[in-house]
C-alpha cells in the first residue's frame, strides 16, 4: 500500500495555517484596543478545522473563463459579539484577546509537537533503529 505523505501531514498543516491566521487577527484586535468604533474579529477555529476536512480532488480553473472554485486559503473572519462594548463603540476585550492568543499558541505548539512525532515515526520506519 503506497504511503500518502499529504494525508499524514495535511491536518497539521491546516491547523498551523489557521493558527497563524488567527494570531494575526487577534494581534490586530489588540493593536486597535483603543481605536474608537473598532469591532473585534475572530475565527471559529473548530468550525474552520471541521470545514477543512479531507479534500481528495480540488477543482481549479485551467482557462481564463473558468470560475474560481476550491481554493480556500483564508478562513472567514467573523465579528465577535461583545459582552460589554465600551462607550466609544470599541468591542475589544483585552482579557478575552489574551486568553484567545494563549489558546491559539497552545494549539499551534501542540500541532508542531504532533507533526514532529509523525516525522520521527516515519524516519524510524524508514531507517530502522539506526
Amino acid at each position: 500500500m503506497p504511503l500518502d505523505i499529504n494525508a499524514i501531514f495535511d491536518t497539521h498543516a491546516k491547523s498551523l495555517a489557521l493558527g497563524s491566521q488567527r494570531i494575526g487577527v487577534l494581534a490586530a484586535n489588540i493593536a486597535n484596543a483603543d481605536t474608537p468604533n473598532y469591532k473585534a474579529r475572530d475565527i471559529d477555529f473548530k468550525a474552520a478545522m471541521r470545514d477543512a476536512g479531507p479534500e481528495p480532488v480540488r477543482m481549479r480553473g485551467t482557462q481564463p473563463g473558468h470560475f474560481g472554485v476550491g481554493d480556500r486559503e483564508q478562513t472567514e473572519v467573523l465579528y465577535r459579539i461583545p459582552d460589554q462594548p465600551s462607550e466609544d463603540g470599541n468591542t475589544v476585550d483585552a482579557q478575552r484577546e489574551s486568553a484567545a492568543v494563549a489558546e491559539t499558541a497552545l494549539r499551534y505548539q501542540a500541532s508542531l509537537s504532533f507533526l514532529n512525532m509523525r516525522i520521527r515515526g516515519l524516519k524510524l520506519a524508514i531507517t530502522g533503529s539506526r
